[in-house]
């Protein structure tokens, strides 16, 4: 049984499901991680900031402190090794290195690894036996140890927000103060219900590591107050936190207790210390792992980080310190200014929302032929209804939008990693972080943008030396850029690199057997990299050259309704630039109809439309039909022939034509009428019906008809063949 599998069966036997509160400590514990690796990524190892060893430090404090609290030994166990590094590195004992950097970023994927398996993905224990002997390593002071073959991993039990001193390095003289064993009583309340401090002492009572507790006057007082006496190991501001679980901060006080419970160590005026009743606290004599005996200066500040803890628990306050607790007052930090929401949730309000968009659309069509002269008031909430909605729309559909700085944090450390085992220095430069996209689109085009970062390290930036002698700084430059254009979002892939060489891709293009001419333009031939299988690699190695890749991108792009376009000048480096619709969700449209049918063109696709006049379409090959359109002929197709639409008015002949482009071509669609424009709500037919050829999904109109919505890249691709 998993640790947190053990967690939950004791939590329950007691009475209090402690699985409740794991999710929230997953995303939390998630968080920390990504904040921590972004801030490993930016730091400047010749003059590192002191405020940025004290962020790392803390979000590492966290983790351990929420693993150990719910019994997941192996995760504080690892975070309290890195906790003792970022500690010595933060009090500038130790100078931080490259090496320092890449093991700590390595147990950050260790912990996220071993999270996710207690969140039930599965698997066995993930062994970080060599990360811990690393980490050790440096906190001594000595070079890494050699790589050795993996150890079985082993749990080992853990007292609350610690991991045992025994198997812990010698740890600095503040840190071993704060896990000094002391007696504390904690008040709480006034409650307007009881039943929450008895639910916080159940769950004390719950954590055998926790320490001795016991109720002061039978845990009930006469001002309506429950006062408890806690004899623990366990830092202040971690009790805090576990009792906020139940209680509201603001209704905690935490002092100290008088001389008949006992003194903080180091107190002023506190008795000898007796030897600590369990070992399992804090530190002792000839412990393994225990502290050397302490020079003056170091019993001096222990003394002195005890006091200050000391004075700061008989004011009622917490020692100020990393990973304090959380603020007293509501909206103190940004935090309590957000809220956490399932994305069922979210994808559940915008159904009844597209729901409402398609109720007030049949309103309107019906209220059209209300006499607004005698009904004046129902055509005014009519107006009404359609404007709220349509603010409704916007408001709701802009709570899945989130900023593109979720993808661009990803790549960063991808960067840096493949930098170095390319032998490449890279640079990476953000812009238009703070962009906002439909979560659904960031799902899907995360891939796509890792596959064309990786490209533009690999083959786009060349080695230092190169670089330096075609007199180019030796650090390459790879830079993401996003921004809104009109109703699209534009993200640029740029490096300073070698660019495209048009020769060595038509070469390659004729080597393949592609039909390519000399008198292509230079897009057409930057284009033949999206082909399938195409690759300019001299080499296949574990980064890429298989040709698999390109192809995939541009094809996961373009389902998503985007267009890719490459800009390249050799020599000086290459720009992929991707255009993606702002949702998947709702889209503006134009409705054809074709007999009695109704057919809707994404409007970002058509550009234009125009009537067909006498000798305008011709035919060649015998079947194929073209028409002129400026100086351009363009493949015809009729939607009627196309879903065999039945038709009753035989005699009548389709005579408009709407111009649509996608994947680098155009067709003229054969239509009888334009219906107008209108927001649609996309619903997914595959998902509801079944897969249909040049359909990308469906809509309910006003009067209440389906109507297909089409896939212009299909209808495209279709007049090509």
């Amino acid at each position: 049984m998993g640790e947190s599998s053990q967690a939950s069966a004791a939590s329950q036997n007691a009475g209090i499901d402690l699985s409740q509160f794991f999710q929230v400590f997953f995303e939390e514990a998630g968080e920390n991680l990504e904040k921590m690796e972004q801030m490993l990524l930016s730091i400047d190892l010749e003059a590192a900031d002191d405020e940025t060893l004290n962020a790392i430090f803390r979000c590492a404090h966290s983790v351990k402190g929420g693993a150990a609290t719910f019994g997941f030994a192996d995760v504080a166990e690892l975070t309290h090794q890195m906790e003792t590094l970022l500690d010595k590195l933060r009090r500038h004992e130790l100078q931080p290195t490259n090496a320092m950097v890449d093991v700590l970023l390595q147990a950050g994927d260790a912990l996220k690894a071993q999270l996710g398996r207690h969140q039930g993905s599965g698997g066995e224990p993930i062994d970080t036996s060599a990360l811990l002997q690393t980490i050790g390593a440096f906190v001594e002071g000595r070079a890494a140890p050699a790589a050795r073959p993996p150890a079985p991993a082993v749990a080992v039990p853990l007292p609350l927000a610690a991991t045992a001193a025994a198997t812990a390095p010698a740890e600095s003289p503040q840190t071993a103060a704060e896990y000094a064993v002391r007696a504390l009583v904690l008040t709480v309340g006034p409650l307007e219900d009881p039943n929450q401090a008895e639910n916080l002492f159940e769950l004390f009572r719950e954590i055998p590591d926790l320490g001795t507790i016991e109720p002061i006057d039978g845990g009930q007082s006469a001002d309506g107050l429950r006062r408890l006496r806690i004899v623990t190991a366990t830092p202040d501001a971690e009790l805090l936190d576990l009792c906020t679980f139940h209680v509201a901060r603001e209704a905690l006080r935490l002092d100290i207790a008088d001389a008949g419970y006992g003194f903080h160590e180091g107190a002023p005026g506190a008795p000898p210390q007796p030897d600590p009743p369990d070992p399992g606290y804090g530190f002792f004599d000839n412990a393994p792992g225990a502290p050397e005996a302490q020079d003056g200066s170091q019993a001096a500040a222990t003394t002195a980080a005890a006091t200050a803890a000391t004075s700061a628990a008989a004011a009622g306050t917490t020692p100020a310190r990393a990973g304090a607790a959380r603020p007293a007052a509501p909206g103190a930090s940004a935090e309590s200014s957000t809220l956490r929401v399932s994305v069922e949730k979210v994808d559940q309000l915008i159904n009844l929302v597209g729901e409402l968009v398609i109720t007030q659309a049949m309103l309107a069509q019906t209220g059209k032929d209300v006499d607004t002269a005698l009904h004046q008031q129902l055509a005014s909430g009519l107006a009404d209804l359609e404007r709220n909605t349509r603010d409704l729309q916007e408001a709701v559909m802009s709570i899945r939008m989130i900023p593109m700085s979720v993808v661009f944090n990803r790549f960063p450390r991808m960067l840096r990693d493949l930098a170095g085992k390319l032998g490449k220095k890279v640079e990476l430069v953000t812009q238009g972080e703070a962009t906002e996209l439909d979560k659904g689109v960031v799902e899907k085009i995360t891939d796509p943008l890792t596959h064309l970062v990786r490209n533009s390290c690999d083959h786009g930036i060349e080695l230092p030396a190169e670089r330096l002698a075609k007199g180019k700084p030796e650090i390459g430059t790879v830079t993401l850029v996003a921004s809104h254009q009109g109703g699209s979002i534009v993200i640029e892939v740029r490096d300073d690199g070698k660019g495209l060489n048009r020769d060595k891709l038509l070469a390659k293009a004729r080597e393949r057997g592609l039909d390519v001419h000399d008198g292509m333009s230079d897009p057409e031939v930057y284009g033949l990299i999206f082909a399938p299988g195409f690759s300019t690699a001299a080499e296949v190695t574990d980064v890429s050259g298989r040709g698999v890749g390109m192809d995939v991108v541009k094809k996961n792009i373009v389902s998503l309704g985007g267009s890719v376009e490459i800009d390249s000048a050799e020599g000086y480096g290459m720009t992929v630039r991707v255009r993606l619709p702002l949702t998947l969700a709702i889209m503006d449209g134009m409705s054809v109809g074709v007999g009695e049918e109704c057919y809707i063109l994404p409007l970002s696709s058509v550009v234009e439309s125009f009537q067909v006049q006498g000798g305008m379409i011709k035919t060649i090959g015998g079947s194929g039909r073209v028409v002129e359109v400026r100086d351009e002929y363009m493949p015809v197709i009729d939607l009627e022939k196309v879903f065999d639409v039945p038709r009753f008015d035989f005699e009548h002949v389709s005579n408009i034509m709407v111009v649509v482009e996608a994947e680098g071509g155009r067709v003229a669609l054969l239509v009888d009428e334009l219906l107008g424009q209108q927001q649609v709500v996309v619903k997914n037919l595959e998902t509801n019906y079944r897969r249909v050829d040049d359909v990308s999904g469906a809509t309910i109109l006003g009067d209440g008809r389906v109507a297909l919505i089409l896939d212009i890249g299909a209808l495209v691709r279709r007049s090509r063949h």
